[in-house]
């Protein structure tokens, strides 16, 4: 039972990763296009497990030549709004397309200037009519049997951003120096200061 129950959990959310292939389309060419007109950051927002994974897209990002930062909703209502200019694209991820904090933090953002793509698994909800790019990263279920702790949503939505910045990455020639530049520690800056 426990490895049976273990394979599906990875069944589902391989199907969730699978589903999104069909969906890159105009609109993540558009989400591209609109990052690298950019003169700003990539300034990611979402709040609980979608907030965890906005945090590694930020940070993925920014060490793949991307400038980005996260920034929590709940702060940016109290201050924190400062670090996002009229230049910066706003990437807000939040599976319901409904959550209070990003819906209340949203007229601020557009009112500063900024440009709002939004991941949502729900292309009808109210985030999503508010953004000027939808990414669908719907899933048909998650893999918690009670339908209810984020899975197959949130590893949808970690790898349309790992798609976003592979292509980000790939559309501005980022090279294996550059990665150097930007991750001098660990493994992956010995590896990437390697001479072949």
């Amino acid at each position: 039972m426990i490895i049976e129950r273990a394979k599906e959990v990875l069944r589902i959310e391989a199907e969730a990763i699978e589903a999104l292939i069909d969906r890159i389309g105009e609109s993540f060419s558009l989400a591209v296009e609109m990052i690298l007109k950019s003169k700003g950051r990539v300034v990611v927002t979402g709040i609980g497990k979608s907030g965890h994974i906005g945090r590694k897209i930020a940070a993925t990002l920014a060490s793949t030549g991307t400038p980005s930062l996260f920034l929590h909703p709940v702060e940016g209502r109290h201050g924190d709004l400062g670090m996002v200019t009229g230049d910066d694209v706003v990437l807000a991820i939040s599976n319901s397309g409904e959550t209070a904090e990003i819906k209340e933090l949203l007229p601020f953002i557009k009112e500063i200037g900024a440009k709002v793509i939004v991941l949502t698994g729900k292309a009808d909800s109210t985030l999503a009519k508010d953004s000027h790019i939808i990414l669908d990263v719907s899933v048909e279920k998650e893999a918690c049997p009670l339908g209810l702790a984020p899975t197959a949503s949130t590893t949808a939505s970690l790898a349309m951003g790992d798609a976003l910045a592979m292509t980000l990455l790939d559309k501005r020639g980022f090279k294996k120096k550059d990665f150097a530049r930007f991750h001098p520690g660990g493994s992956l800056g010995k590896k990437s200061r390697r001479k072949k």
